[in-house]
């Protein structure tokens, strides 16, 4: 009995902390409609493929670096579509600028680095649903690592920069916004 009362005070305490995790957005409000200047500039889209500034806080005190995630489930891939990918972000920073996922990283906090996108390059790829979708659910994620840094090779899949950090997570924060495009004219 005093075991389990032990292992459930150590899980609550573990949940109070992932509670007060949160992320939030000057350019991006839950459950809103993004702004054109987050599309992205290829397949048929014509945004500025900018990656809104991100801001965090309420972290567990035992939090080493941290991952931002932002990925599309709604995506007609059969597996979703991963829009960016930011690691080894050091446990003293608490927000990304916006444009951090400009190509080459120079906007990024240094040690920080991008992975591999489903578009197939490292920074932000913008929202791209195809015209007359309805509008897709853009899942943005900062999670905590219980590591320093994630040891990924230069070709990693989002899959597998995705299981590195959910085995390394302590909490994560969300939100979700949304974004669609008319359809085409015929």
């Amino acid at each position: 009995m005093r075991t389990t009362l032990v292992i459930l005070t150590a899980f609550t305490v573990a949940g109070a902390h992932a509670q007060g995790f949160r992320l939030e957005s000057p350019d991006v409000k839950p459950n809103s409609t993004m702004d054109k200047k987050f599309e992205a500039n290829v397949f048929g889209c014509n945004g500025e493929n900018k990656s809104p500034a991100l801001k965090w806080s309420g972290a567990p005190k035992d939090t080493k670096s941290f991952v931002v995630t932002v990925y599309d489930p709604d995506a007609p891939t059969g597996s979703g579509f991963w829009h960016w990918f930011v690691y080894n972000i050091p446990a003293n920073v608490t927000e990304l600028p916006a444009d951090a996922g400009a190509q080459g990283g120079a906007n990024l906090p240094k040690g920080a680095m991008m992975n591999r996108i489903d578009y197939g390059f490292a920074a932000w790829g913008g929202t791209c649903p195809p015209p007359g979708d309805k509008p897709h659910r853009y899942v943005f994620t900062v999670y905590a690592l219980k590591t320093d840094k994630l040891e990924l090779p230069p070709d990693a899949t989002a899959a597998v920069a995705g299981f590195m950090t959910n085995a390394n997570k302590i909490a994560s924060a969300t939100f979700t916004a949304r974004y669609g495009r008319p359809a085409e004219k015929k």
